[in-house]
């Protein structure tokens, strides 16, 4: 049985030993499949079991017509349109709802369950339509495409994850033969957050790296702008102790130790910096709190059981909601609104940087005029962060009746996940743009150094990407920044030299 603890911060790690330890260990499923069969043998209804489906309930189904039943459900479900789910987010599908199912609440039989054990161990990752799901009985129609090749219907991704082919082929060239779905297994199969759970995960496993690299990019502009270190003086966060706040601040004073530049105008007369410098911990340490919580709700999806209905030891077989989206849609609303504020402020910083304070020249560059320095990619910046504002709109405030009336309140949960991944990688955008213009920034104060923090991370992007002295295609290297925050190579620079952030 999967043991029930999946970390984000391990989420990888911790469904390699999960999926490793089911191929040994079917026992929970088997248990709870004669719960079901004993419940074929009873002579009542079970919804789901010798039952249609949603309105359909009522609806009582023959002995003979069970596996066509199971059959017809991927079928009918499987109507989803659209842009395909990534491959990446594909495979964590997959392996949650094998974790899921492994629990031993669902029914499923043993056959289908080994079944989608050779996907994952195979690679056969389906090829799933993302638009489709309203979030309300879970991912309903992207969890019918998911399971269509258990099968042998429907189509996966090749070997490359650039297109798609039919399953049926897939299957036959790795040696797996499709397999008849038996009572109860088609509805274990679609029903479940899986794929809401899926992009939680995947966005709030990178914002554990992200969240850390805001606050470094943070200190390079701070530097660059001879900014006031005494705004992250412990005392302050003290007494007003949020979490976040607190850990941002000492990130920040981590990052700056050693820094001749922050000595060199410690007594120049000015007062106060602006708020993008001087309440980072406020307004990062808040996105981290908000991001805490978001990943609290999405580790104990990662664990929970979202079938229905559920199968329990007793031997009672209950009808419930598990499947609602509801806590995921909040969660991945509440993140999106949370990481766009880290690309809000990070932009303003950027601005600032342009301004031409304190011996910076405007733009970042000494002959501007025939050259426009640094000022377009503060422009990618603030539409990106415009375009989080849009899709910051919470989707999890919409329900729409489906099924008849009989699904009358549904989370929408699918919405807030694709708007969870495009705020992501919008932000990661932003933050680019701040990482090539404080480095750019920090060029003109080589007299001086930073913190040692600081300095790493500036000498690691440098070793990448040379100091610009005339205009030039920026994109490239607005790609190569990207890629380096996406891939954490500069925050393991850094913590390799100064020990660990928080």
């Amino acid at each position: 049985m999967a043991t029930n603890n999946i970390r984000l911060a391990h989420l990888y790690a911790d469904l390699g030993a999960s999926m490793s330890g089911l191929r040994k260990d079917h026992s929970a499923i088997g248990e709870s499949r004669k719960i079901v069969d004993a419940a074929l043998l009873d002579g009542r209804a079970h919804y789901g079991i010798n039952t249609g489906f949603g309105v359909l309930a009522n609806k009582r189904i023959s002995d003979e017509e069970l596996t066509i039943l199971q059959k017809n459900i991927l079928l009918s479900h499987a109507c989803g349109v659209g842009v395909p789910v990534p491959p990446d987010i594909t495979r964590l599908m997959l392996q949650l709802k094998i974790q899921s199912l492994s629990l031993g609440y669902s029914g499923v039989s043993e056959q289908t369950f080994a079944q989608l054990l050779k996907l994952e161990e195979h690679d056969i990752l389906p090829w799933v339509p993302s638009r489709g799901s309203v979030g309300a009985s879970g991912d309903l129609a992207p969890l019918a495409h998911l399971s269509l090749p258990l099968i042998g219907r429907g189509e996966v991704w090749n070997a490359a994850h650039s297109n798609k082919i039919p399953a049926a082929e897939a299957l036959q060239a790795s040696g797996i033969d499709p397999i008849s779905l038996q009572a109860k297994d088609g509805l274990a199969l679609i029903n479940g957050t899986q794929m809401m759970a899926a992009y939680g995960a995947f966005v709030l496993q990178q914002t554990l790296v992200l969240q850390r690299e805001a606050d470094l990019l943070a200190a390079m502009s701070l530097e660059a702008l001879q900014g006031s270190a005494v705004p992250f003086d412990r005392r302050i966060h003290e007494i007003r102790p949020h979490h976040g706040q607190q850990v941002v601040a000492a990130n920040i004073r981590k990052l700056l130790k050693g820094s001749e530049i922050l000595a060199s105008h410690r007594d120049c007369g000015k007062v106060q910096d602006p708020y993008s410098l001087r309440c980072v911990p406020q307004v990062h340490g808040a996105s981290r709190d908000a991001l805490d919580y978001a990943r609290n709700c999405i580790e104990t999806e990662l664990n929970s059981v979202t079938d229905n209905p559920l199968v329990f030891q007793q031997g009672d077989i209950l009808s419930g909601g598990n499947f609602h989206g509801e806590p995921l849609a909040l969660a991945m609303d509440f993140a999106a609104i949370a990481l766009a504020e880290l690309a809000s402020i990070s932009e303003r910083r950027t601005y600032l940087l342009l301004e031409g304070h304190d011996g910076l020249p405007k733009l970042l560059m000494k002959d501007t005029g025939v050259n426009s320095g640094f000022m377009i990619p503060q422009y990618t910046a603030a539409a990106l962060v415009s375009e989080n504002k849009v899709l910051c709109h919470p989707a999890s405030v919409d329900s729409i009746p489906t099924s008849l009336g009989q699904e009358d309140h549904v989370s929408m949960g699918s919405i807030s996940a694709f708007k969870l991944l495009a705020v992501l990688q919008n932000v990661e955008q932003v933050l680019a743009v701040e990482l090539l213009t404080s480095a750019q920034a920090l060029d003109f104060r080589s007299s001086l150094s930073p913190g040692l923090g600081v300095a790493v991370c500036y000498q690691a992007l440098r070793s990448k990407i040379e100091h610009a002295t005339k205009d030039y295609e920026v994109r490239g290297d607005l790609d190569r920044c990207a890629d380096m925050l996406h891939a954490g190579t500069l925050l393991q620079a850094v913590e390799d030299e100064i020990g660990p952030l928080n």
